[in-house]
């Protein structure tokens, strides 16, 4: 499948074709395409299977919103209805700590355990985002924060909410992208003001 969608990495920074900072990322050229293919491959696959694009975009508006990058943010938003663009902040609102959390099995890591939050959507998220999304974002939130906590019923929460095991390894992936994609552009961001 080809496709016409410009970099997303330098349209999130703003980076001008044949300027410095355009210079900087063709010397890693691989990485810089690698990283536009997982963009398509998971917000424009060829065969989306049971994500929707609108779920997609919700969790990407979420993961940037726990995050804090609000130009992240509004790129996957503004792709949504209002209704649920006002939901997501509302939840990010509650949802934003600083992390990361959990527990490690006992041993010599154990000393490094960090008790936090354990996110739960609204009520009223609850209504307006449906079961499928309030999982995806409990789950998305898990990952984000606590990493270390992953457990089965994490994941039996989405089975039973109707991802299924495919649908939940889409669900990781763009969890593992954004804050992969978050960090290259908040670094790109603050290399672009000092040249």
């Amino acid at each position: 499948m080809t496709s016409t969608t410009a970099d997303v990495i330098d349209a999130l920074v703003g980076i001008a074709p044949g300027s410095k900072l355009d210079a900087i990322r063709a010397q890693r050229s691989e990485a810089r395409k690698h990283a536009q293919a997982s963009y398509l491959g998971l917000f424009e696959p060829g065969d989306p299977g049971g994500v929707t694009a609108e779920e997609r975009l919700a969790v990407a508006s979420f993961v940037a919103g726990l995050h804090g990058e609000p130009q992240t943010d509004a790129f996957y938003s503004s792709k949504l209805a209002a209704a649920l663009r006002a939901t997501i902040t509302a939840e990010v609102a509650v949802a934003r700590t600083k992390g990361p959390y959990g527990r490690f099995p006992k041993g010599p890591l154990s000393v490094e355990d960090a008790p936090g939050p354990i996110y739960r959507v609204a009520e009223a998220g609850r209504a307006a985002l449906g079961k499928r999304l309030v999982a995806a974002f409990e789950h998305t939130h898990m990952l984000v924060f606590h990493p270390r906590d992953a457990a089965p019923p994490s994941l039996q929460a989405l089975l039973d909410a109707g991802w299924s095991t495919t649908d939940i390894v889409t669900l990781s992936q763009l969890v593992a992208f954004l804050a992969y994609q978050i960090r290259v552009v908040a670094g790109l961001s603050t290399l672009a003001r000092s040249l």
